[in-house]
């Protein structure tokens, strides 16, 4: 697929389909543009805040982790088509949500981590990510967070698998898990259109 950009119907520019070489580009790019990942297919008006990169779990570190504005939980976890098995991306969000589940009992630990996380990236602390990213107040940050902690405590996740390609075997796998269980795995096909900034403002 093709997209054509004009400015005033002239300088027609052709933007190809452009793939990423290492999954820690997506990764990256994910973290930097949270908006660009479709989950208001899953909740209107949703807007994920990507609260950690590399969030280490006892089964390994989750490519990204990031809530929504009423506590949900999302764990995101990037795959590219070219990886060999990708099934085994369905066993892995699930181990990563068992693992976060079962050490879930001291809340602190988790926003300690994340806290490590956003001091390094942006000076700032959990709670002043959520305050500057929803545009909140103290007690309306306290509130998500208090639901936040509930998800977790419950094992509540919403996992998300991006991927720069879907393959059929894959989503036959999660339809059939999403119907008969009690939570959910969204599959996402990413697809990243590339042009050199000067071409768009020309």
């Amino acid at each position: 697929m093709s997209i054509i950009i004009t400015k005033n119907g002239k300088n027609a520019e052709k933007i190809d389909k452009s793939g990423f070489a290492y999954e820690d580009r997506l990764q990256q790019y994910i973290d930097d543009n949270p908006e660009s990942i479709p989950l208001y297919e899953i909740k209107e008006d949703i807007r994920v805040l990507v609260l950690a990169r590399e969030f280490e779990t006892g089964s390994g570190p989750i490519d990204a982790i990031g809530i929504d504005k009423d506590g949900d939980i999302y764990v995101i976890e990037t795959k590219l088509y070219k990886n060999a098995d990708k099934r085994k991306v369905v066993a892995q969000v699930l181990d990563y949500g068992a693992s976060l589940w079962k050490s879930s009992i001291d809340f602190s630990i988790f926003t300690q981590q994340i806290d490590a996380y956003l001091d390094k990236k942006s000076n700032q602390n959990t709670a002043q990510k959520i305050k500057d990213f929803y545009e909140v107040t103290d007690e309306e940050v306290t509130a998500i967070l208090e639901r936040v902690q509930d998800n977790l405590n419950h094992g509540k996740f919403k996992f998300v698998i991006l991927m720069d390609q879907l393959d059929s075997r894959l989503k036959d796998l999660i339809l059939f898990i999403n119907e008969n269980s009690k939570f959910d795995i969204y599959m996402v096909e990413f697809d990243y259109m590339a042009l050199r900034l000067k071409k768009i403002l020309m």
